[in-house]
């Protein structure tokens, strides 16, 4: 049985940690927005180089476990002389993970665009930035806002890994209730919860998103 008392009297264990994910989430969103972008463009761009970094970055990075990659920059790290703390190494690894697969949904958005739209931005004087920027990602992170919405939610959910590094997230904290209160069910319940708060609104508004920006076009 749920014994909400475990909710009242660990209520700001709960709450650091709430905040605490949201602002790795946060940071892991935008942090792999921009990566899987860039990574996106690679793929798909004339220039050799470029298109086997980010080959080799994607299928790389979606076929190791997250785990692996936090624990990289949790114990590997400090050999080279670089020490990150818990926060630190799972933000950074939840990072590292999420653009591989917001550059594969980025990727199969711009192969979505009508190839004149590229040429027509070349031919009016911008260069491939330019033009990439300008003109084509717009018109491919529009067409992919359903995918990218189910990767930025599970992103919310992969956040948990901190807690294998002390992170500070939601679910270290509801082990730590857990490990004080020895009230297993309880403490996870509520956990849940919390991150039931983060992932419906987000559901939810990727949907009314989905639907406005079908009218407009």
């Amino acid at each position: 049985m749920i014994d909400f008392s475990i909710l009242v009297n660990y209520f700001p264990y709960y709450i650091e940690g709430f905040l605490n994910t949201i602002l790795a989430s946060v940071l892991a969103l935008i942090g792999s927005f921009v990566l899987g972008s860039i990574l996106a463009v690679f793929r798909i761009t004339g220039v050799k180089p470029l298109q086997w970094i980010g080959t080799a970055y994607v299928e790389f990075v979606r076929n190791i476990p997250l785990l692996l990659i936090v624990f990289f920059f949790w114990y590997a790290l400090p050999t080279f002389g670089m020490r990150l703390d818990g926060f630190q190494a799972g933000t950074v690894g939840l990072t590292i993970y999420t653009a591989a697969f917001i550059a594969e949904a980025i990727r199969a958005g711009i192969l979505s665009v009508p190839k004149g739209q590229m040429e027509a931005a070349r031919s009016s004087g911008m260069t491939y930035v330019q033009a990439m920027l300008h003109v084509v990602l717009p018109q491919a992170i529009k067409l992919v806002i359903p995918p990218l919405s189910n990767q930025f939610i599970n992103l919310i959910k992969n956040s948990s890994v901190l807690t294998v590094v002390a992170g500070l997230d939601l679910m270290y904290f509801a082990d730590k209730v857990n490990g004080d209160s020895y009230a297993t069910v309880s403490a996870y319940v509520f956990a849940g919860l919390f991150y039931l708060v983060l992932t419906l609104p987000m559901s939810y508004g990727s949907h009314v998103l989905e639907r406005r920006l079908a009218k407009s076009s």
